[in-house]
């Protein structure tokens, strides 16, 4: 004989598993720490599971076009989900801006960056032991593409772009530097900060000035319309928690 508290925890339970659902997500990489906290409150609160792929945006766009089954974006710009949406990839009136993004010229050189950047016009780059810096595809890589108009703008394209190696993503730009196989790089300030505090090496944030805003957009993809867990994870984004996360890492909302 079953107890009536029995059958009604037996029901919860049940209904809670039910309710429970997963959502793949496309991250864009320079969101990979926050959003890495994000999802496990946003399973903690919820019970929803979401499931992360970091990358660069400008692949995920190509792999959304083939058919890649992600339910949600998190772009590293605003443009890739409006031309999303634009091409009915992406369902209608879901897009918003999650984060502004920081651009910030990194060494783990602890006093090789000075705080204005002006190292990348040293015309003994050798000497000061940089050989190599590291910039994300400015084809696929909005922080790239950002990266490549502050160097316009300091008009010191011969002086450092003989020295790039490119990365794929921000993420891997950022290993490019962690390991030192290149002693400068352009890299996400969320990468390299936390509260406010540079974690290691030195760095000079760029002002957002010298290039154009990196607006990051979220958006539904049309693979998520009908999955109530991927719905909840773009409401979830929008809450204090998540904003809370977010600013911890750099970003302005």
């Amino acid at each position: 004989m079953k107890f009536p508290w029995m059958l009604a925890l037996t029901s919860t339970l049940f209904l809670s598993v039910a309710q429970a659902g997963e959502v793949t997500v496309a991250v864009a990489a320079n969101f990979t720490a926050p959003m890495q906290k994000i999802a496990q409150a946003f399973e903690q609160d919820t019970e929803h599971k979401a499931l992360l792929a970091f990358g660069a945006t400008g692949k995920f766009f190509a792999q959304i076009k083939n058919g890649a089954p992600f339910e949600v974006l998190l772009a590293a710009d605003d443009e890739t989900p409006a031309r999303l949406e634009k091409e009915s990839l992406a369902v209608p009136g879901t897009r918003f801006t999650y984060a502004t993004g920081r651009l910030a010229l990194w060494s783990k050189q602890p006093n090789l960056v000075d705080d204005k950047g002006e190292v990348l016009r040293s015309p003994n780059l050798d000497k000061l032991g940089v050989h190599k810096i590291a910039i994300a595809d400015p084809k696929l890589a909005p922080y790239g593409a950002a990266a490549m108009e502050v160097i316009q703008h300091l008009g010191v394209q011969a002086n450092v772009v003989p020295k790039f190696v490119q990365g794929e993503s921000i993420g891997q730009t950022y290993q490019f530097v962690s390991t030192e196989n290149a002693q400068l790089g352009f890299v996400a300030l969320s990468q390299i900060s936390i509260d406010g505090r540079i974690t290691q090496g030195s760095a000079w944030v760029v002002p957002q000035s010298m290039h154009t805003p990196l607006k990051q957009d979220a958006v539904l993809l049309k693979a998520g319309k009908d999955n109530t867990a991927a719905i909840a994870l773009l409401k979830y984004l929008q809450g204090d928690k998540a904003k809370t996360i977010i600013r911890q890492y750099g970003y302005a909302l």
